[in-house]
């Protein structure tokens, strides 16, 4: 069968995309719906470049009133889903020293004081497209353990949903960046192979493998990095 003859059995639904309803492919990421629409994506969509590029979205479904939110690069487009990209979302981030703070609420309540402000209603959790237990973490860092808000924020891509949902007006990944700060600052184990590596790099270990790659073209790194085995 031609790519032709693929292309016209390919089923296609209907979503509306700021408003304005396009048909797109069945199987189709939020992310590829909108660039098969006609529309350039310039903002969240660095992990074609190696890193997340937070593509937070909020949509609805056909009788559900409920706002849902997702990563366009991971949530699959619906019939009839309604949806809208969050550039990025207002968050004021603090000025701190890292040295003049103490890995304990006393931080907490010197540079993130909002999080005092929790009504626990668990709505960040609901929104993070990542799953993590959001408030957890914010009651973690009301209690000072700092080591709870580094691991319960770990894998948090700073998307802002859970900012644009808590009606405390919490900034919650920030939170959760100091906490990995102070965790990495204060508290974490040494690591012997982390040591031996960075030794390795002072020492120029990598210097060569380094100006290799310097000299490659675009083209070149693009192919080496693809070829790259990934989970």
């Amino acid at each position: 069968m031609s790519a032709a003859e693929n292309l016209a059995e390919e089923r296609h639904i209907t979503v509306y995309i700021m408003g304005k309803a396009y048909e797109v492919p069945a199987e189709a990421t939020i992310m590829g719906a909108i660039e098969y629409a006609g529309h350039q994506i310039i903002r969240g969509a660095g992990c074609r470049e190696g890193y997340c590029g937070a593509c937070a979205t909020i949509y609805r479904l056909p009788g559900d009133y409920k706002i849902r939110t997702g990563l366009a690069c991971m949530t699959l487009v619906e019939d009839g889903m309604t949806l809208a990209q969050i550039p990025s979302v207002p968050a004021e981030k603090a000025i701190y020293d890292i040295e003049k703070l103490k890995p304990d609420v006393s931080a907490m309540m010197q540079v993130y004081p909002t999080i005092f402000r929790c009504v626990a209603c668990n709505t960040c959790t609901k929104a993070c497209p990542q799953g993590l237990q959001v408030m957890d973490y914010i009651q973690a860092a009301k209690r000072g353990d700092i080591a709870a808000v580094m691991d319960l924020s770990f894998d948090c891509v700073e998307c802002g949903l859970c900012m644009l949902r808590c009606p405390a007006e919490i900034t919650q990944p920030l939170v959760g960046i100091l906490g990995k700060r102070l965790y990495g600052r204060y508290l974490r184990k040494e690591s012997p192979d982390l040591v031996a590596k960075v030794k390795a790099v002072e020492d120029g270990a990598f210097e060569a493998e380094y100006a290799e790659m310097m000299a490659l073209s675009r083209e070149a790194l693009s192919q080496r990095y693809y070829a790259l085995d990934s989970e």
